[in-house]
């Protein structure tokens, strides 16, 4: 099976986890994090031209920190869009505000600025756009709407560490820019994720809401937890930096390759770059008019890894329809959950890999009409 992702861990990243246990020091309680943590935020503020970098347990943690820091609260409005992980709103819930969620576009399939218009209230605080399988998201109309509704910007990219958008790092381009090392992300360390902010007053909020509010003289400033990023991990994550380039590259290569072959094919629409922007090619997702799932069924029993993302959006999970979500209409939203499909072109997928992968493809997409 080739797998929709997964994690590339080799010798590099072993025997610095193996230094890390022979030095005995797991993790450590200093609010500048350890001597792995900060080698990592170092090489991370260099890639993405950013002043500041903080380590943290996961991508979700960077979401709530991102949140804390901005002082969203309880009445307060976010606004998210249902068609991602559900980290995105459940970290809006858990400090306690209200997800509001907004469709998407049907192209790059991120946050649809003209719904965005429609959905912000005398409650609203914040925007957290998605850079949704490694695309970016239209920043420059969701930084004007943003601007004149006085709305701060968290930026999930948990999907798209070294997409740009017109030349800027994706979470380079708001207030706040949150990533995942979860193991199916472009770098990982199993559990872990990073904040990036030019903002130095936020900074230094982000900082110790990390290590429970704790400051270097350790008093106790502001509501915190323990969102450290222990030493193992980001021993990992530093290595795995070091091999950025070279994965986004093969990547590439291999959404290209795709393209190529899948290009002569009829009721598909086929992942694309917008003017200005890079992917990242986290996840090639193509949009199908009918069979998605039958088609699915096919290249799974082909050995295709491939993956139905988001079906259903977070507004229809049990947990969200309880909450009354259910009754929203999100067209856009609705029509995608239903329609798309992701093809692995991860690291790990070979050129030979992309042959298999586009051939199993058409004789699926033939046998399914």
């Amino acid at each position: 099976m080739i797998p929709i992702n997964m994690p590339i861990i080799g010798d590099e990243e072993k025997n610095e986890v193996m230094k890390v246990i022979m030095s005995g020091q797991l993790t450590t309680s200093s609010i500048e994090g350890g001597q792995y943590t900060q080698k990592f935020e170092t090489s991370v503020k260099s890639f993405l031209n950013v002043k500041h970098v903080f380590a943290l347990n996961s991508g979700t943690s960077s979401l709530y920190a991102a949140l804390l820091s901005l002082n969203i609260q309880e009445g307060d409005e976010v606004l998210v869009p249902s068609f991602t992980f559900l980290a995105t709103a459940n970290a809006v819930l858990l400090v306690g505000a209200k997800p509001v969620f907004v469709d998407i576009d049907l192209t790059h399939y991120t946050i649809d600025p003209k719904d965005l218009k429609n959905k912000i209230t005398v409650r609203s605080k914040a925007i957290i756009p998605v850079h949704l399988f490694g695309h970016p998201a239209d920043m420059d109309k969701i930084m004007e709407i943003a601007q004149k509704h006085d709305l701060r910007i968290i930026e999930d990219a948990a999907q798209s560490l070294g997409a740009k958008y017109h030349e800027h790092q994706t979470g380079s381009l708001s207030d706040i820019g949150c990533f995942s090392m979860y193991p199916s992300k472009i770098i990982t360390s199993g559990e872990g994720g990073f904040v990036s902010t030019n903002d130095d007053a936020l900074a230094d909020k982000l900082k110790l809401i990390r290590n429970h509010g704790i400051s270097q003289s350790s008093d106790v400033k502001i509501l915190g937890s323990n969102l450290r990023l222990p030493q193992m991990e980001a021993a990992i994550a530093y290595i795995q930096m070091s091999k950025l380039h070279s994965f986004l590259k093969v990547r590439r290569r291999n959404a290209e390759i795709l393209n190529d072959l899948l290009s002569d094919l009829n009721g598909i629409t086929l992942p694309s770059e917008a003017e200005g922007c890079l992917s990242n090619w986290y996840l090639y997702t193509v949009a199908l008019e009918k069979n998605r799932d039958k088609i699915l069924k096919n290249l799974l029993s082909n050995r295709v890894g491939a993956a139905v993302y988001y079906d259903p959006p977070i507004q229809k999970t049990p947990f969200y329809i309880t909450a009354g979500y259910d009754k929203l209409i999100l067209p856009n939203t609705d029509n995608v959950s239903k329609r798309v499909l992701s093809l692995p072109v991860h690291p790990n997928v070979s050129e030979d890999d992309c042959v298999h992968i586009a051939s199993t493809f058409k004789t699926a997409l033939e046998s399914a009409k």
